[in-house]
């Protein structure tokens, strides 16, 4: 496994339903597991270290509200962490944007956008960092961004078209 991904809650899935089937696509081995920073801390504590007894190279962690799942998880751990911002509270997520990007000095989480894209941007650099010990991911991930080129060019020319 090289990739672990927590969520703070069942709820949580939706946002990284997407992400999931990207690293799927990419041929990742991962673990997904719902735990939780204050409802769980020994759970959180035990699957860090399961998961890195495992192989796992980077985490990612996907919270909403105070958002703490990351920083928790990067206090444990001296592999990457990657967090995920989550909105749906009252304050869209904000809180769980600024919980996430403010860590204190010495405990560093990279912070993805709040929702869906911060989820596939989460497992994209989690992919950059495999690709850095791994040629054939590297080679994965050019081929995927040529894709992404191809197909604004497509939709141009689809715009274009109709003009």
């Amino acid at each position: 496994m090289k990739v672990g991904i927590f969520i703070g809650s069942d709820s949580d899935f939706p946002i990284v339903e997407e992400a999931i089937q990207l690293m799927k696509k990419f041929e990742v081995e991962f673990r997904l597991e719902v735990t939780s920073a204050h409802r769980s801390p020994e759970r959180t504590k035990k699957l860090i270290n399961d998961f890195e007894e495992s192989g796992v190279d980077v985490f990612i962690a996907v919270a909403g509200k105070a958002a703490h799942l990351a920083g928790v998880v990067a206090s444990h751990t001296v592999r990457p962490v990657i967090g995920v911002p989550v909105g749906g509270s009252g304050l869209g997520g904000l809180d769980a944007l600024l919980s996430t990007s403010q860590m204190p000095k010495g405990i560093p989480v990279a912070c993805m956008g709040i929702g869906k894209s911060g989820a596939v941007n989460a497992v994209l650099l989690a992919i950059q960092i495999l690709a850095l010990a791994d040629p054939s991911m590297e080679k994965k991930l050019n081929n995927f961004r040529s894709q992404m080129a191809e197909n604004v060019e497509a939709a141009s020319q689809k715009i274009q078209d109709k003009l």
